[in-house]
């Protein structure tokens, strides 16, 4: 996974509260708990895209993958980074972060799959996501 510099290489982020029940008996928020804050994050940056529930296009989850470089605590406020990383013609890769501040928490990569609504049948990414993508983007996403 390569390794995210700072808040700057993200064009959208979403603030997050830890709440008490994500920390663990050390005080600190549980592990699995950053793929929850990905996933909130990547539904706040569909909406971002300008797509509303309903009619975002479907994805399956492939892969996730997350490093961890520091640790977050009850009522630390953090931001979550989310970009397309990649564009692939059926699948893409989401980058993830968590900040508190401007210290680097962990950090994400997700490879996402299209499928056919209300099915798991792959399907190629639609055009006009790819496009929404790249006119939202700061830094393109890779095309493969």
């Amino acid at each position: 996974m390569r390794a995210v510099s700072s808040l700057d290489s993200f064009t959208f982020l979403h603030s997050l509260r830890v709440r008490w029940n994500e920390c663990d008996m050390q005080g600190i928020v549980f592990n699995v708990n950053y793929p929850l804050y990905f996933d909130i994050g990547i539904w706040e940056y569909t909406k971002a895209l300008g797509y509303e529930k309903g009619d975002a296009p479907e994805f399956v989850t492939a892969r996730l993958e997350c490093d961890f470089r520091g640790s977050a605590r009850f009522d630390d406020e953090l931001q979550i980074g989310v970009r397309t990383a990649r564009l692939g013609r059926k699948s893409c890769a989401v980058a993830f972060a968590a900040f508190r501040g401007g210290d680097l928490l962990a950090e994400g990569l997700n490879t996402y799959v299209a499928v056919r609504r209300g099915t798991t049948e792959t399907t190629p990414l639609e055009a006009e996501y790819v496009e929404r993508v790249a006119a939202f983007e700061k830094t393109p996403p890779e095309r493969s």
